[in-house]
């Protein structure tokens, strides 16, 4: 980067943004395309994307588009902007056609400096056409991974985005994601032409986050007791495969006492936006939500992210992951898991219309995610070897903490595939199981089960642990599941060594689900390891201050500053508006806006 543009950019950091020095790979990221070029960036949500596209476009000459398909959210994405001093504005179809012609007129009049626009807008001729009137200083292609028709979150108006590199050549582009496999990367790179672009790939690692995948049981009772357990009065969200689970998940958790709201496709769409914007807006509320609902999602301080159902991929789990904990302090990443989970992914799969190459992609994904499930060993090293990063232990999830036993387990799966043998393989995993253990149901006298040389050669061990064992081998390939109305069991060509005696068997031991127990290195709102007690009473006075001017401005809280920021204004407490300056994530407009209520509010505490 040239010195004056270095300046420049640096200089907006601080003075726009409040930050005293980029991070990481921002700085190459913004000299890169501040200076013409082409990037693909692949960073961890909360690793600071936006800044890597709003920092050169308020350095170059013109407007920076953005292309967002997050309509839902870019209101509260150009709030934030407003905050800062930032002129910027969107186009999509919540607008009235005023309010279109109003973006319209200041775009091509050069008084916008960075406009959000959906793909479906972008590429109608009406909007394509006013972009070759205007002065554009760059396109930033958000949520790139939307172009990958493998990926866990396709958009099809993505792929025409190459039409940007045809009518514009000169302008330069940036395309942005947090997720991306290295097929899902080459993807991108050959979709929108990005062949010249520099790659910036950032490490995938979240060393916040903690990971872990507990045995499900009563799933809603379990994420009932994590929450009150370890995020009593905290944000999150709670995933759901269904609608219908949703819907139930979101009462159960109300009916006990838990601020819960429901988000899925199929509600109406009011009601939706405004449980989005409450969440957003509000502290301590859990939602409750299908994959629909996340992506984008800007609140710093989700501190916990969960999973009744099994995500269908790593690339899923780790977007939704990544939605919690984006101010750096600790959250967790929470599953519970069962056979039922492999059951119904591997059928959904199966009883899809796909054509057989991505239903092999689909299920080679979902092999990933169950040995994810599965493995003995750290869990981050095995998220992070999926996106091609080594590391090592990371002492942080529920296998580094609480290491499992592995056993061999090679007898116990002989008795299992002897069993679904024996029953002709036309059973599910409940008949089976009961066959192994020698339960004398009527259903297993009227097949004359009973009679098998098989029936009860298990019956020492408990129905929990054969599930365990039925899971592990159908993550193993040695089981397939039937998409017949039954789940039928079926021994796979990999069955056969095992049942020969010809290859060996090491598996987890079975653990019995367990009540969380609360750390005290998690304690709500971290002041106990972080603030005194007046320095806690000028962060909880800070936070109502935030509250009720977010009210005001008709913002999400932490668009007018976040936790982190208010917790250093508590640690400091400055009395100057020279020294409020100087804290990380106060820049210029919001220190003359906020400045003077900031000061009196902390003098009024002591």
């Amino acid at each position: 980067m040239s010195d004056h543009l270095d300046d420049q950019a640096l200089h907006i950091l601080q003075s726009v943004f409040g930050y005293a020095s980029f991070r990481g790979q921002q700085a190459d990221i913004v000299s890169q395309v501040a200076h013409g070029g082409d990037a693909l960036v692949l960073m961890p949500t909360g690793g600071g994307k936006s800044l890597c596209y709003q920092i050169p476009a308020l350095v170059r000459d013109g407007v920076g588009v953005v292309v967002s398909p997050l309509i839902a959210l870019m209101q509260d994405q150009v709030d934030a902007l407003a905050e800062v001093g930032v002129r910027a504005a969107f186009l999509n179809s919540t607008q009235t056609f005023d309010e279109t012609l109003q973006t319209e007129r200041a775009l091509r009049t050069g008084n916008l400096d960075l406009v959000y626009v959906a793909p479906e807008r972008l590429m109608t001729p009406r909007c394509l056409e006013m972009l070759e009137a205007s002065n554009i200083a760059l396109f930033a292609i958000d949520e790139a991974h939307c172009v990958s028709q493998w990926g866990h979150d396709f958009r099809p108006e993505y792929i025409r985005l190459s039409v940007l590199h045809e009518r514009f050549p000169d302008v330069p582009r940036v395309a942005l994601t947090a997720t991306a496999d290295p097929q899902t990367r080459a993807e991108i790179v050959h979709r929108l032409q990005l062949e010249e672009a520099r790659q910036f790939v950032s490490s995938f690692d979240r060393p916040n986050i903690r990971y872990q995948i507990v045995e499900k049981a009563n799933g809603r009772k379990q994420v009932l007791d994590f929450i009150q357990e370890e995020h009593p009065g905290e944000a999150g969200i709670v995933y759901c495969l269904s609608r219908k689970k949703v819907e139930e998940t979101a009462a159960f958790l109300n009916e006990q006492g838990l601020n819960a709201l429901p988000y899925h496709a199929g509600m109406d769409h009011a009601v939706r936006a405004a449980n989005q914007a409450k969440f957003l807006r509000e502290d301590g509320i859990v939602m409750v939500a299908t994959i629909a609902f996340g992506m984008g999602i800007d609140k710093p301080d989700v501190r916990f992210v969960c999973h009744l159902d099994l995500p269908k991929s790593i690339e899923g789990y780790y977007q939704e992951t990544g939605r919690a904990g984006r101010d750096g302090m600790p959250a967790d990443a929470w599953m519970v898991y069962g056979l039922q989970d492999v059951v119904q992914q591997r059928r959904l799969i199966e009883e899809s219309e796909a054509e057989a190459n991505f239903k092999r992609i689909q299920s080679a994904k979902l092999d990933a995610m169950l040995g994810l499930c599965e493995t003995s060993s750290c869990r981050r090293v095995r998220l992070l070897n999926y996106f091609g990063q080594e590391a090592t232990p990371c002492g942080n999830c529920d296998t580094c903490l609480n290491p499992p036993q592995a056993f061999d387990a090679t007898v116990q799966v002989q008795k299992l595939l002897s069993t679904i043998y024996r029953v002709d393989q036309r059973f599910g995993a409940g008949h089976v199981i009961d066959v192994l253990r020698g339960t004398e149901s009527e259903k297993i006298k009227q097949w004359r089960h009973d009679k098998l040389s098989v029936f009860g050669v298990g019956s020492d061990t408990a129905d929990a642990e054969w599930r365990a064992i039925l899971r592990q081998a159908i993550a193993l390939g040695l089981v397939a599941v039937d998409h017949d109305a039954y789940g039928s069991l079926k021994l796979t060509e990999d069955a056969r060594p095992v049942l020969r005696g010809e290859r060996r068997i090491e598996l987890r031991h079975y653990q019995k689900p367990q009540r969380q127990k609360r750390q005290a290195s998690r304690s709500r709102g971290f002041s106990e390891v972080e603030l005194s007690g007046t320095e806690q009473a000028v962060f909880e006075k800070l936070r109502w201050w935030r509250v009720e001017t977010a009210r005001k401005h008709n913002v999400p809280a932490y668009v007018i500053f976040h936790d982190a920021t208010m917790r250093e204004i508590a640690k400091r407490q400055p009395h100057s508006i020279h020294e409020l300056g100087t804290v990380s994530g106060v820049g210029e407009k919001k220190l003359q806006t906020y400045g003077e209520e900031i000061i009196a509010l902390i003098t009024s505490v002591e």
